[in-house]
């Protein structure tokens, strides 16, 4: 059995497997459990510290924590400004939340598999425990589903009904000449179509295939490290060096999910 774990195969899979619960007949009603408690616990946790220091934030010297978390605001802040042109009540909080959501659930990858996996199965008896949400696929699409659920509600709000639909079938050819109208309806439609599909693939897919990769190389370096002396001592200078590296990726990720999001609620807003 130990022989069997250590091969890259049963390694990795082991590792790859979610922890899920179905609640009826086919794999539409599975859940991963192990990405929702985590993710769920990584928000409250994350929010319910921020929300902890501005409950005690004074209007005199900044502490630490305070400090912290306004920098980290004007930062977001500053982002949506340089983007968003309108009231920004709702998308400042709107991309801090998607921010630092994401950012935390980017971070568990930095935690130690092997020690993680113990803890689960040991302390928790949970097995097929994957610890990082935004290396399921289920995760990054909710959150870009919802992105693209705003973008919709937003459009229809601010240009109205008639306005969001005379851009879907009028945009960006026009509808002139009379003659080709019913053609150049058409293609508009299936012009915006393939924009509107490819906004929430693009927006998920990109966030899902940089953690995976970033996770699946973690674990193979942990197999080399179990090859012997000299990979223990290689396997540990390459997952350092890797992790060193894997830190721009997680706050990179995080950031672009962040500025996309912006970014089609913005265009959700232009009347033109």
């Amino acid at each position: 059995m130990a022989a069997q774990e250590l091969t890259p195969t049963a390694y990795v899979g082991h590792h790859l497997t979610n922890r899920t619960i179905s609640l009826g007949e086919g794999p539409f009603w599975t859940l991963h459990l192990d990405t929702l408690v985590t993710s769920v616990l990584l928000g409250v946790v994350g929010f319910g510290f921020m929300w902890w220091v501005v409950r005690g934030a004074t209007s005199g010297v900044p502490g630490r924590r305070q400090a912290f978390v306004e920098l980290l605001v004007e930062f977001v802040d500053d982002q949506v400004k340089g983007i968003f042109h309108g009231n920004r009540s709702f998308i400042t909080p709107l991309a801090l939340t998607v921010f630092v959501w994401v950012l935390l659930m980017n971070a568990m990858d930095f935690l130690p598999i092997d020690i993680m996996a113990w803890l689960y199965e040991n302390i928790f008896h949970q097995h097929n425990w994957k610890g990082v949400p935004t290396a399921d696929v289920n995760t990054t699409f909710a959150l870009a589903l919802s992105v693209w659920t705003l973008m919709i509600f937003y459009g229809v709000k601010v240009k109205g009904a008639g306005g969001w639909l005379h851009e879907i079938f009028c945009a960006p050819f026009g509808v002139k000449p009379l003659w080709l109208a019913p053609l150049l309806l058409v293609f508009n439609l299936l012009f915006n179509l393939v924009e509107y599909v490819s906004k929430p693939l693009s927006h998920s897919l990109r966030l899902y295939g940089n953690m995976y990769a970033g996770e699946i190389i973690f674990m193979l370096l942990g197999m080399w490290a179990a090859t012997g002396l000299a990979g223990t001592v290689l396997g540990a200078i390459l997952g350092a060096g890797w992790a060193i590296f894997h830190i721009l990726i997680v706050v990179l990720q995080a950031f672009i999910f962040m500025v996309l999001t912006i970014v089609y609620l913005s265009m959700a807003h232009e009347s033109h």
